[in-house]
């Protein structure tokens, strides 16, 4: 059972001029149905409150749902400042494509109508986190949503890389990069590359080469209760692991980085009727001539 909500928390990508269109009309709506409400400071400054609004990593401690608006970006950045409180988070599309952020700004009121209702369903996505380890020591600890990735700044030349999963030896070879994802991340980075589509809430991780070098590199998928450890060799080329595309960092050369499924996980909110093959036939146009 749903649990009751009283506070609802709004995040917004910054700089969005139709922010500060929708947001007064969301604040008096959520009054009218006797809900308070809070908001970040990006959602302030597009208010014109510079000095207003709450850090967004304390939104889910206080908050009993999180309204995200923005595209797939915002909801990504969003999804690493939720901490130990798993609060649902609706989000609405103000971006592009979209594949996260499904809910059209027509649905919002709608579908918070369902919420209140309790008609709504919530999608729990696994999250992964993404270990750089130096020296015997982790130095980096980071959670994604959609993936982690080993890419560098030249991408004319290839990495050398070492996989072994659950600490046994898969295999090696020479690629333009590797991609560590979850099953909400198959749509993103790694579809691109060339990996398969794989339903969102299977207990996953998909490793998808990029740009292999060799025919026999294929993407894999494997169970997420394993653990995934890369090493690699890249010569004097500078090597970065890459989260969800929002965060970067420099490593090692002797850095191992360890992938594990979080202890964690994200709770969307979805509208009651709409399918995940609905959302791919529209995102990609299957069907289409």
């Amino acid at each position: 059972m749903a649990e009751p909500i009283h506070t609802v928390g709004i995040v917004s990508k910054p700089r969005k001029e139709v922010v500060a269109e929708v947001v007064p009309a969301l604040f008096t709506w959520l009054r009218q149905h006797g809900l308070e409400y809070l908001y970040d400071r990006e959602t302030a400054s597009c208010l014109g409150q510079p000095d207003g609004g709450v850090p967004r990593e304390a939104l889910s401690a206080q908050a009993d749902m999180l309204i995200v608006l923005g595209g797939d970006g915002t909801l990504l950045a969003t999804a690493r400042t939720v901490g130990d409180r798993p609060v649902p988070i609706l989000p609405v599309n103000l971006g592009g494509l979209g594949f996260l952020t499904s809910v059209t700004l027509e649905e919002l009121y709608p579908v918070l109508e369902q919420v209140l209702a309790g008609r709504h369903r919530i999608s729990e996505r696994p999250l992964l986190q993404a270990e750089v380890v130096r020296a015997g020591r982790v130095v980096g600890s980071h959670r994604a949503l959609n993936d982690a990735v080993l890419n560098k700044t030249a991408l004319a030349r290839m990495i050398e890389f070492d996989l072994r999963i659950d600490d046994i030896y898969v295999c090696s070879f020479r690629a333009d990069g590797l991609i560590l994802s979850t099953p909400t991340g198959s749509t993103a980075y790694s579809l691109s590359a060339g990996g398969p589509i794989v339903y969102p809430v299977l207990d996953a991780f998909i490793i998808t080469p990029i740009c292999p070098h060799m025919l026999t590199n294929r993407p894999l998928v494997i169970p997420d209760r394993m653990s995934i450890e890369v090493t690699f060799h890249a010569g004097e080329e500078r090597v970065f692991l890459t989260i969800d595309g929002q965060v970067g960092v420099e490593l090692e050369a002797e850095d191992r980085v360890v992938v594990r499924k979080s202890t964690r996980v994200l709770r969307l909110v979805r509208p009651a009727r709409r399918t995940y093959f609905e959302i791919l036939r529209n995102k990609l146009k299957w069907g289409e001539r």
